[in-house]
């Protein structure tokens, strides 16, 4: 199988930092993160997951072989240790990467995520289900999934235009892959994995998230030795998009507690 396609800033002689979207997203949405990084000395992958852009899918579609895409990515590129950030199920994919292979991470950023996903009898899981694929079953398009869902991600009195890459990032995903993403995101399952990070941490949380609450990105970072914790005011969900200076700042914040 290929490698998933990623977007490379920097050079091979420079500390690594990959980024990881979420379900709606794409390696695009982190061009503003990219640029950042550069200018502080860091080179830099932003991937399209498995399934996304120009990326081949992985069978079956669940996490470990979604983070076993990222060790093949990272292989391909050259990078043996990497700073992991990760938003939204990105984050995920983060920790999941970690169980296998933790000697080449160097920091995880996680923002906006949890840990695990819903509650572990199934009854949860299969309401969002249900709920985010009624759209597809109904004939409707992922554009019109994302008209509905990207305002849901927005704060409140946020600035509409922020949100238009994202927007136009959730329209490019393909319906399959939408559908394995989900139903790889319910199964998803790491909170043993988290006294065991021995690494740089910031659990980045967003005021505004209804997605990935504060409360629950706190009581994470609690629960991760020396992890630090973080909440952008005024944000949302789609908080790297929305508040790209808040993030990078933060990011920067970040990468000073890792560089040796």
């Amino acid at each position: 199988m290929n490698a998933p396609a990623f977007t490379k800033v920097g050079l091979p002689t420079q500390p690594a930092v990959v980024f990881l979207h979420g379900v709606g997203g794409g390696r695009d949405g982190w061009a503003a993160q990219q640029a950042h990084v550069a200018a502080l000395g860091w080179r830099s992958l932003a991937w399209d997951m498995p399934g996304y852009g120009d990326s081949p899918m992985v069978t079956p579609y669940d996490f470990a072989h979604l983070a076993q895409a990222l060790w093949q990515m990272l292989d391909a590129a050259g990078i043996d240790q990497a700073v992991l950030v990760g938003h939204s199920m990105g984050a995920m994919v983060a920790l999941q990467a970690w169980t296998q292979k933790p000697e080449r991470i160097r920091g995880l950023l996680l923002a906006a995520s949890s840990p695990a996903f819903g509650n572990s009898d199934g009854d949860f899981q299969k309401q969002f289900l249900a709920q985010r694929l009624a759209p597809l079953e109904a004939g409707k398009t992922m554009s019109d999934i994302a008209d509905k869902l990207i305002p849901t991600m927005a704060a409140p009195g946020g600035d509409a235009a922020q949100l238009i890459p994202a927007h136009q990032s959730m329209s490019a995903v393909p319906p399959a892959t939408y559908r394995a993403a989900l139903h790889a995101l319910v199964q998803f399952e790491q909170r043993a994995a988290l006294p065991t990070l021995n690494v740089p941490v910031l659990c980045l949380a967003a005021e505004h998230d209804r997605t990935a609450p504060p409360s629950v990105m706190e009581r994470m970072a609690q629960k991760i030795p020396g992890a630090r914790y973080a909440c952008l005011a005024g944000a949302g969900h789609l908080l790297h998009y929305a508040q790209p200076q808040a993030f990078n700042a933060e990011l920067e914040k970040f990468l000073k507690d890792v560089k040796p």
